[in-house]
């Protein structure tokens, strides 16, 4: 079958292993001092590994390849879980992908007051398959586009991130047709003239693909949109919030 995949040039990859943890698939491995696609159908082609790489070693391609294997995903990194990375030199651990780790923690019972548990969506639809760049509702505003989960992590994602703006959420592991995704990123810039664009994700490296969707179809528009990276730990609290 023909499909998108990741495309590693050798001769950019100085074999720096940065790459090897944003595949949560575990496709990649450093062999012999160079990154390597152990396996097409390890690979689901999103890219979420690409803005890892700082020599620009990493992109995306379309060929013939098996298909993706989510079985054989799972079974493969149960099988490397706690191997090294690496063959030949260069060695780097891996843990294998946190996503799909199970973890239990234990939280706090906390009084919440009923004006903090209202919520602040202003419209609907909100999944990005269903939304409408050109509905009055994006026209001119700050707009988040979050993970799926994030808001199940982050006590006070309405207030804190969804106050006063316009929604939508995604995944970038399970949603099918991400080029439509970057499609409608680019129509929120250039049709619904958005102010500014917030990414929230969460800290698992498959949620990197949401910010590679949004780069890129801001990158497509004619209009500059200001774009923010806030990243959210499984435990939701607040990692990063940065203007890229």
């Amino acid at each position: 079958m023909r499909r998108k995949i990741i495309k590693i040039d050798e001769e950019k990859c100085t074999g720096c292993g940065l790459c090897v943890p944003g595949c949560q698939e575990g496709a990649i491995r450093i062999i012999n001092g160079k990154a390597r696609l152990i396996s097409d159908v390890y690979c689901d082609g999103m890219g979420a590994c690409l803005g890892e790489c700082p020599e620009g070693a990493l992109s995306i391609e379309e060929r013939e390849a098996g298909a993706f294997d989510e079985r054989k995903v799972q079974e493969h990194l149960e099988q490397t879980a706690g191997k090294p990375a690496t063959t030949g030199f260069n060695s780097a651990p891996s843990a294998g992908c946190p996503g799909f780790a199970h973890t239990a923690f234990e939280k706090e019972a906390a009084a919440v007051s009923a004006a903090a548990q209202s919520s602040e969506l202003a419209h609907w639809p909100v999944q990005l398959h269903l939304v409408n760049p050109a509905a009055d509702f994006f026209r001119d505003k700050d707009v988040v586009l979050t993970a799926d989960c994030v808001a199940y992590a982050a006590g006070d994602f309405h207030q804190r991130f969804l106050k006063g703006k316009s929604l939508a959420i995604a995944c970038p592991k399970l949603d099918e047709g991400l080029d439509e995704y970057i499609e409608k990123v680019r129509r929120l810039a250039d049709e619904a003239k958005i102010n500014t664009l917030t990414v929230v994700m969460m800290e698992v490296p498959c949620c990197r693909g949401l910010m590679q969707i949004a780069r890129t179809g801001l990158q497509k528009a004619k209009r500059k949109v200001p774009l923010k990276a806030v990243v959210i730990s499984i435990r939701g609290e607040v990692i990063s919030e940065e203007w890229v």
